[in-house]
């Protein structure tokens, strides 16, 4: 099975919000607020057909949203 792409909405530990690809340890922009950060990175995640994963200030994945290949899609999309 391929290994999904993803693209994450994290917290940064200085304050704000990152956006970062799924595996990689740099930030690909930062932001004061959550909202723009999802914005900005849904917009990747469209573009390149990958799975959208936000985080809350925990650290733990709040929601997803699959913009391409999704693995399980709801039975009224499949």
């Amino acid at each position: 099975m391929a290994t999904r792409k993803t693209h994450h909405v994290v917290p940064n530990p200085e304050g704000g919000w990152d956006s970062k690809k799924g595996g990689g340890s740099k930030s690909i922009k930062h932001f004061d607020r959550k909202d723009e950060a999802i914005t900005f990175t849904r917009k990747i995640s469209q573009n390149q057909d990958s799975e959208l994963v936000i985080h809350g200030k925990d650290g733990k994945i709040q929601q997803s949203d699959s913009h391409g290949n999704d693995p399980c899609p709801p039975k009224d999309k499949g």
